[in-house]
């Protein structure tokens, strides 16, 4: 005869496995919790190890630093929703500052014009992505990584490999770097900006019939297709609409830098997918969304910053991000496998 304590493990088994199924499906309703969690452990923890990590100068400093990538990060959302990827980011926004500058040293443009021609030929840049993903059906990875390169390349033509410095531009271009104080913390216009558009692309993702037929078409492209959404219309104005927030993202950091400078962002393609993927965005499309970026790019803000203040060299911390890369694909394959 089976007594009581026969069954005892059985029972144990059987609540562990409850609990995991809970948490699937929790995180999997609520993707943005797993990197909030994340993101609420390290500040607290790297506040213990430094207490200047917690002033407000510290923390104005983490926010005027990840304001780029975030911006950079927003638009890769949108095409990583869709289930593509997007290399070129970094080049066009590092390209789009370079025309702004130039257009206004070389060919004595106005701030304005300058500026909104900046943001014309970033919009062509991603508009070039989607119509080679679209029309020519090629892989999302193979067109941005090509376009990266071209785009890298005729920003050394259109640059000479030359700084433009801030003040040989008109005050417009560098006015993203202006800040704010409010009390001893210092916000930025371009933070500004960088919070506002989150704030619009998470009310048009989430209840407008576009952002609803970007998850569609993420989620199952061919279905999507069949229940009448234009998939070819979402994939195009996804990687057109990144372009323009990329080069948002040049001007942006025309300002944070106080020049325009051809031979940085060499980090800004993979620095904005780990803000992506560390949000919990699932690169295999169909969900996640832009509040979970958002809390990404600050838990790499805040990461690089507190294990600099804890002394710890450059090289681990690239190794600590890219484990937090792992921990978050890993936990979104397991994530995904929740049976509903």
């Amino acid at each position: 005869m089976a007594t009581a304590t026969d069954h005892t493990p059985d029972f144990d088994v059987n609540r562990h496995d409850s609990l995991g199924l809970r948490v699937q499906h929790v995180l999997h309703g609520n993707p943005v919790l797993g990197p909030l969690a994340v993101l609420i452990v390290a500040v607290i923890a790297f506040s213990l190890v430094n207490t200047r990590f917690f002033s407000a100068a510290n923390l104005s400093l983490v926010l005027a630093q990840v304001t780029v990538i975030a911006t950079l990060a927003l638009g890769q959302t949108l095409v990583i929703l869709t289930a593509g990827i997007d290399l070129a980011a970094g080049a066009i926004a590092v390209f789009s500052s370079v025309l702004m500058a130039s257009f206004c040293t070389d060919l004595g443009m106005p701030g304005i014009p300058a500026l909104l021609l900046g943001f014309a030929c970033g919009t062509a840049m991603g508009a070039l992505n989607g119509a080679l993903v679209t029309r020519l059906k090629l892989p999302p990875f193979i067109v941005t990584l090509g376009t990266l390169t071209i785009f890298f390349s005729l920003n050394s033509v259109v640059s000479k490999s030359e700084t433009v410095r801030g003040s040989d531009m008109p005050s417009i271009m560098t006015w993203t770097g202006t800040t704010i104080p409010i009390g001893g913390f210092r916000l930025t216009y371009g933070s500004i900006i960088m919070l506002a558009l989150f704030g619009y692309f998470f009310y048009a993702l989430r209840s407008t019939a576009w952002g609803k037929h970007v998850y569609a078409t993420g989620d199952d492209i061919e279905a999507a297709r069949l229940a009448g959404i234009r998939t070819n219309r979402v994939l195009f104005s996804v990687y057109t609409l990144a372009g323009l927030l990329y080069a948002i993202g040049g001007w942006i950091l025309i300002g944070r830098l106080a020049s325009a400078s051809p031979n940085v962002g060499v980090d800004y393609n993979l620095d904005s997918i780990t803000a992506v993927v560390l949000g919990g965005t699932s690169l295999f499309g169909g969900r996640g969304g832009v509040l979970g970026t958002l809390i990404g790019a600050l838990i790499v803000g805040v990461f690089r910053n507190g294990l600099q203040l804890a002394g710890v060299e450059v090289v681990w911390q690239g190794f600590a991000i890219g484990l937090l890369v792992l921990v978050a694909v890993s936990l979104d394959q397991w994530i995904r496998k929740v049976k509903t």
